[in-house]
């Protein structure tokens, strides 16, 4: 996830890595603070690959600073990662706003479609955070207010993003 962040946010626009380490901690929120023990070798790890690449800029009033890059072999790498999401990617609420954030940068409407679907076969699928056996429970079958209230929202949350995909794999159809 982080790394597809890092690549999505320079596919916007070069960034130095206070900039890049804001803009991914306000996509994650609070949830998955990013720290710079995390951050940073994950730049590097990228750079290495040769996938982005450094340039250093004299600072404004301290000291120059780095801004980062995106190449056209990191360019590929962010286009590859969104048409073939990982599977924790399409099911994982973060990972998959993350997804979203950036697949705008899919130019064929046919691979986005292929992934909102994917997020539309899972959503489909019966769900829940509780289950009796094998049987997944629903809001109504719990007599613990907590536990409904998580189920009820959870439920709205889901149906909103169901009619969400809905309607966007019909415009791109």
């Amino acid at each position: 996830m982080l790394e597809l962040a890092i690549l999505g946010f320079l596919y916007d626009a070069p960034l130095h890595g206070y900039e890049l380490r804001k803009r991914i901690t306000a996509l994650t929120g609070h949830v998955r603070p990013v720290a710079e023990s995390t951050l940073y070798p994950a730049i590097k790890r990228l750079e290495k690959a040769g996938l982005l690449a450094r340039q250093t800029q004299p600072g404004s009033v301290a000291a120059p600073r780095h801004v980062l890059t995106l190449t056209a072999a990191g360019r590929s790498e962010l286009r590859r990662r969104l048409v073939e999401p990982q599977q924790a990617d399409i099911t994982d609420e973060n990972r998959w706003f993350t997804v979203l954030a950036f697949l705008r940068h899919l130019d064929d409407r046919a691979a986005q479609a292929a992934v909102l679907e994917r997020r539309l076969a899972f959503l489909e699928e019966p769900a829940s955070f509780f289950y009796e056996g094998e049987h997944p429970l629903r809001a109504e079958d719990l007599d613990d207010p907590f536990r409904r209230g998580m189920l009820t929202i959870a439920r709205a949350t889901s149906r909103a993003e169901l009619t969400w995909l809905r309607t966007t794999l019909s415009s791109l159809r």
